[in-house]
């Protein structure tokens, strides 16, 4: 049984994952950076131990420090959060070698989703629509010539191990094709100590929509509806969306379908999700990859299903059936959630680290604001600039949106800048409104 969890991760999630652990009965330990010792986190957490300093890697990185942390304070379970060590199969292993679980997937399961290649191979054996391109790792630029004369220009260059946009390389003719297959196979090493990567058709303007699903130890596999990840800049999402307006219930119920087939055949035991692209025009969707993690739009499918994913995470790890059936899992109204980030959009949006002097969180009806700052509390440069999440539910996707536009005019952060302005823009631009709006939405609807 699960009676102290260690922490290892920071910020909003961090704050999270301690309210659960609360509700649940559940002691935690936060491991926590020299820069981060004055977080809203340590100040909630049952105790609190410093690993490191920052942006050193012998902090959040250093999965050492981390399991020697937890072997000192007698933790039973570690839970990585999302980004950091959630999905690094050494480290799960490196858990279980010590008896102390690991709160997500097995560590198989997250070294052969983690690797996007054989991910896709392995989806197509299970009869999971996959984008056309290379049948696994593309080896040499002749290789990759021959898939492409396969299935035509555009395609989209993919390191096997990345995300975050990068290692990744759009091509629109033969005349680029060289340097940009050089080129994300460098990013790809740089980014991830890992160069190989593969080649698909590039879909131009798709919806990226993400199905969210739980699956338990047990075999028990159930989802919970979609989510709209389409607002996006370089790749990193900006604002969602439970569920997607513009698909219809027909694709709707195919979509779930093929999310539990896809984790179930690869025997998943957490929270999870399943990442499709979405053809607008042809209205065919094709997985893209598996998040072995909890992910930071959650929120969104939690509002509109009233499942607490992060304890459902932590029961799954502590070898406890799921009590939920899929019937039992009943789509209510609309949410969206907006990343509240320390950072200038009026400039690219460069970041903007630094002190919040004031703060004045929105709230009222269908409000919901996962955050880890306070006032005085100063971003620090080193991490992910994320403030807030800001999440708004409505009866109906109109409600959501005017709800959200009114919690963003009562948020009031001073002291940097912040995405508050950019995330007014975009719920007033008609092609959001529309819900027909696609990956290419900042770089073609928006100004």
């Amino acid at each position: 049984m699960i009676s102290k969890i260690l922490i290892a991760n920071r910020g909003e999630i961090a704050v999270r994952i301690i309210r659960a652990a609360k509700e649940l009965g559940i002691k935690t330990v936060l491991t926590h950076s020299t820069v981060d010792k004055d977080s809203l986190a340590v100040k909630m957490a049952d105790k609190s131990i410093c690993i490191g300093p920052a942006p050193s890697m012998e902090s959040y990185l250093f999965y050492q420090n981390i399991l020697s942390a937890a072997i000192s304070v007698k933790a039973d379970a570690i839970h990585p959060g999302y980004g950091f060590l959630a999905e690094n199969p050494l480290f799960a292993e490196a858990c279980r070698a010590l008896k102390i679980i690991f709160i997500g997937p097995h560590s198989n399961v997250i070294r052969k989703m983690g690797d996007k290649a054989k991910a896709k191979s392995i989806m197509e054996k299970f009869g999971v629509p996959v984008v056309p391109g290379s049948k696994g790792i593309i080896s040499s630029i002749n290789e990759a010539m021959t898939v492409v004369e396969k299935v035509g220009f555009p395609v989209i260059i993919k390191a096997s191990a990345g995300g975050g946009g990068k290692g990744m390389r759009i091509v629109y003719d033969r005349s680029k094709m060289e340097n940009a297959y050089k080129f994300a196979s460098s990013e790809a090493q740089q980014a991830f100590g890992d160069s190989r990567i593969y080649i698909e058709k590039y879909i131009s303007g798709p919806k990226h929509i993400e199905v969210q699903i739980l699956g338990d130890k047990h075999g028990n596999v159930i989802h919970l509806f979609e989510r709209d990840c389409s607002i996006q800049r370089r790749h990193q999402k900006l604002l969602e969306e439970a569920p997607c307006s513009s698909i219809d219930n027909n694709t709707r119920k195919e979509m779930g379908e093929i999310a539990v087939r896809a984790a179930r055949s690869v025997k998943y035991d957490s929270a999870g999700t399943i990442e499709f692209l979405y053809d607008i025009e042809s209205k065919k969707f094709y997985f893209m990859e598996m998040n072995t993690r909890i992910q930071v739009e959650h929120p969104v499918s939690e509002m509109i299903t009233g499942v607490d994913l992060i304890k459902y995470q932590i029961k799954i790890a502590n070898g406890e059936k799921l009590d939920l059936k899929q019937e039992d899992i009943q789509k209510r109204g609309y949410a969206i959630e907006c990343r509240i980030n320390a950072e200038d959009p009026l400039r690219d949006f460069s970041p903007s680290p630094g002190e919040i002097s004031q703060l004045i969180v929105p709230g009222g009806p269908g409000i919901r604001v996962d955050s880890g700052v306070y006032p005085g509390y100063r971003i620090p440069p080193y991490y992910d600039s994320m403030i807030a999440k800001l999440i708004a539910w409505g009866s109906d996707r109109r409600e959501a949106i005017e709800r959200m536009k009114r919690a963003l005019e009562e948020f009031y952060i001073s002291g940097l800048k912040t995405t508050i302005p950019f995330h007014i823009g975009v719920l007033k631009n008609r092609k959001f409104l529309s819900g027909q709006y696609t990956t290419d939405f900042i770089e073609k609807d928006f100004d």
